[in-house]
């Protein structure tokens, strides 16, 4: 189990610091803060309300395969947002 969460920390994790030198330990914690809390931001609220006030109140309440669509299409979004940091990042 640890060597596949390794294996995904190594994935989100960029490969250098582009912090010229020395890259201290508050500068990377400031800089991962800085790519990740969009999508933090985004992706939190939107499950947060969908499924804890719209989607209970619908006429698609309950888990079925608009609900699935729905998550589905957020965990796209992330997994897009972390695509093009990805690729930004390798510059």
């Amino acid at each position: 189990m640890r060597a596949f969460i390794d294996r995904v920390v190594a994935i989100a994790r960029p490969a250098s610091c582009p912090v010229p030198q020395a890259c201290p330990a508050s500068i990377r914690r400031r800089r991962l803060l800085r790519l990740w809390m969009p999508l933090v931001l985004f992706a939190v609220p939107t499950v947060v309300i969908a499924y804890g006030f719209v989607i209970p109140k619908s006429c698609i309440a309950g888990f079925n395969g608009l609900s699935f669509g729905f998550g589905t299409t957020v965990l796209g979004a992330c997994m897009t947002y972390v695509a093009g940091i990805r690729a930004a990042l390798k510059g």
